[in-house]
């Protein structure tokens, strides 16, 4: 009697790879989305590059040392407890009033009135000279702007800028002033900047923070050669000064 051939078991389907991969790329996208880089804490990131630095003691035996602890410490190389360097708390507070300047003024922002950027010199808040200056006047529109200018007043007052100093930098384009009261743009950005200081400190800010410059047409962020360019370039600049720019 013929032996009957032992049937191999069916190999187990993998059809399940199909939706597993499906549900992690959905998951990734979907952390993606939520991702923020304005969220991005620069100190903690500085942190924690420190502390996955490896050290190669020489070519032909490269021993490591392994990284250095985020936790509170002394790091040999420099001596000092790195939650404690000035300017890890300098930046961290700067950090922390850029994250407020974009939420308290999002309505300004979405309008066009403010914009908010960053340089060497610190976190700069730019008002748009159109949204709250008549055309080759220092006067600022209050009724339009009154708001904004308490809204300004109140955040330079903040905690995390109690340590701040602070700069108005007026701006204009390159059109030639039209007008009896100032003899030239020169005179017209530097009046417009001390006329925001003045509501600024009327408003409750500490106006000794305060410093005023007058720029005329001679630091353009664009072309002058349009209209749309030298909209842009009539602006007023309040620069939240980084270290080295006081």
């Amino acid at each position: 009697m013929a032996k009957k051939e032992k049937k191999e078991p069916a190999k187990p389907s993998t059809a399940w790879q199909g939706t597993y991969g499906d549900m992690i790329t959905l998951m990734l996208c979907f952390f993606v989305m939520l991702y923020d880089p304005t969220e991005v804490d620069t100190t903690a990131l500085s942190q924690l590059q420190a502390a996955l630095d490896i050290q190669v003691d020489s070519i032909d035996s490269p021993t490591t040392t392994g990284g250095q602890s985020l936790s509170a410490g002394r790091l040999a190389d420099l001596g000092n407890t790195i939650n404690n360097l000035p300017s890890a708390e300098k930046g961290r507070s700067l950090s922390i009033a850029k994250k407020k300047a974009v939420t308290n003024f999002a309505p300004e922002i979405n309008s066009s009135k403010i914009t908010i950027t960053s340089d060497e010199r610190g976190l700069i808040i730019t008002l748009a000279s159109d949204a709250f200056f008549e055309e080759g006047s220092a006067e600022l529109e209050i009724d339009e702007t009154r708001d904004i200018l308490l809204k300004l007043s109140k955040f330079f007052q903040d905690s995390s800028l109690k340590d701040r100093r602070f700069r108005i930098e007026g701006h204009t384009d390159n059109t030639p002033v039209s007008s009896d009261v100032f003899a030239s743009n020169w005179e017209l950005s530097a009046a417009r900047s001390a006329n925001v200081l003045h509501y600024l400190a009327d408003f409750g800010a500490d106006e000794k923070k305060f410093s005023i410059a007058g720029y005329a047409d001679t630091r353009p962020m664009f072309s002058n050669e349009t209209k749309e360019g030298q909209a842009y370039n009539r602006r007023v600049d309040i620069v939240i000064l980084d270290d080295g720019h006081f």
